[in-house]
C-alpha cells in the first residue's frame, strides 16, 4: 500500500497519555506490565487450543482467533504508547502512523465480526443443539472467519484512505497515544467532511450490524432457556453465554464510551482515557474471563502443566 498524499506534514509527534512528568515512569511500569500479561495471557490461550485436541470445536477455533487478534491489536500500538513514557519527544513518521491506523481499524473490524461469529455459534449449540456439527462444520466456520478477516481488512482500507486524502499542513501534534483516526481529523487542513462522513457510515454499519446480530441471537438464546426446565440445562446454557457476553459488554462498552462526544473541551482526554481501556484492558481481560470460566480451559491447562512437570 502506497502512502503518499500532498500533506508538508511528513511526520508526528505522539503526545502519549499524559504531559505530567512525575507520572511518566508510574505509567511505564503499569503499561509495561499490562502488555506483558496481554500478550502472556493471549500467547497461551492460542498455543493451548493448538495443543489440546478436544479443544479443537467451533466454539475455541472463534476463541483461538479472538485471542489471536488481541495479541496482535495491543501489539500494534503498545510498543510506541511506552516510548512515549521515555522519550522527550515521541516521533513517527506519515508512513508509520498510516500503517499503525490501518492494523488498528484492521484488527477492531475483526474483532467486531469474530465476536458476531461467536454469538451466532452460541446460538446454534444452545438452540439448534442437533444440528450443531452440520450448521457449524469446519468448512462454515472458515468461511466466517475469512470473512471476518476480509471485512476488516475492507474497512481498514477505507478508513485509511479516507486520511491519506487529507492534507496536513500546520500541526503535526497528535494529542494522543496512537494514530487514531479522530486526532488525525482535528489536525487536517483540509475539509474532512467526507472523511467524516464515510467513517460514520462505514462505523455505523460494523457496529449497528454485528450488534443487531448479537443481540437477536442472545434474544433466541434467552428465549429458549427459559424454556428449559433442566436445572443442569439450563446452567450450562449460561455457562457457555457467560464469558461471550462479558467480552462483548466490556468491548462495545468502552468503545462507545471512548467515541462519545460530551464536551468539545473534554473529548480529547475523555477519549484517551476510556480508549486505555478498550484498548489495554479489554485484550488483557479476555484470556481471563474465558480461562477462569470455563472448565474445558482450565482441564487442559492442568493437562499441559502436568505433562511439563512430568
Amino acid at each position: 500500500m502506497a502512502v503518499e498524499n500532498d500533506s508538508s506534514v511528513t511526520e508526528f509527534i505522539l503526545m502519549g497519555f499524559t504531559d505530567e512528568p512525575e507520572l511518566q515512569l508510574p505509567l511505564f511500569f503499569l503499561f509495561l506490565v499490562n502488555y506483558v500479561v496481554t500478550v502472556v495471557g493471549n500467547l497461551s490461550l492460542v498455543n493451548l487450543i493448538c495443543l489440546n485436541l478436544h479443544l479443537h470445536t467451533p466454539m475455541y477455533f472463534f476463541l483461538f482467533n479472538l485471542s489471536f487478534i488481541d495479541l496482535c491489536y495491543s501489539s500494534v500500538f503498545t510498543p510506541k504508547m511506552l516510548m512515549s513514557f521515555i522519550s522527550e519527544r515521541n516521533f513517527i513518521s506519515f508512513t508509520g502512523c498510516m500503517t499503525q491506523l490501518f492494523f488498528l481499524c484492521f484488527f477492531v473490524n475483526s474483532e467486531c465480526y469474530v465476536l458476531t461469529a461467536m454469538a451466532y455459534d452460541r446460538y446454534v449449540a444452545i438452540c439448534k443443539p442437533l444440528l450443531y456439527t452440520v450448521t457449524m462444520s469446519p468448512q462454515i466456520c472458515s468461511l466466517l472467519m475469512s470473512g471476518s478477516y476480509v471485512m476488516g481488512f475492507a474497512g481498514a482500507m477505507v478508513h485509511t484512505g479516507c486520511m491519506i486524502r487529507l492534507i496536513f499542513c500546520d500541526s503535526n501534534i497528535i494529542n494522543h497515544y496512537m494514530c487514531d483516526i479522530f486526532p488525525l481529523l482535528h489536525l487536517s487542513c483540509s475539509s474532512t467532511y467526507a472523511s467524516e462522513f464515510v467513517v460514520s457510515v462505514i462505523v455505523g454499519t460494523v457496529v449497528i450490524v454485528s450488534s443487531l446480530i448479537i443481540f437477536i441471537s442472545y434474544a433466541l438464546i434467552i428465549f429458549n432457556i427459559l424454556h428449559i426446565s433442566s436445572t443442569k440445562g439450563l446452567s450450562k446454557a449460561f455457562g457457555t453465554c457467560g464469558s461471550h457476553i462479558m467480552t462483548v459488554g466490556l468491548f462495545y462498552g468502552f468503545g462507545l464510551l471512548t467515541h462519545v462526544k460530551t464536551s468539545s473541551a473534554g473529548f480529547v482526554g475523555q477519549g484517551k482515557f476510556f480508549s486505555v481501556f478498550c484498548t489495554n484492558v479489554v485484550p488483557m481481560l479476555n484470556p481471563l474471563i474465558y480461562s477462569l470460566r470455563n472448565k474445558d480451559v482450565k482441564l487442559a491447562l492442568k493437562q499441559i502443566l502436568k505433562r511439563i512437570t512430568n
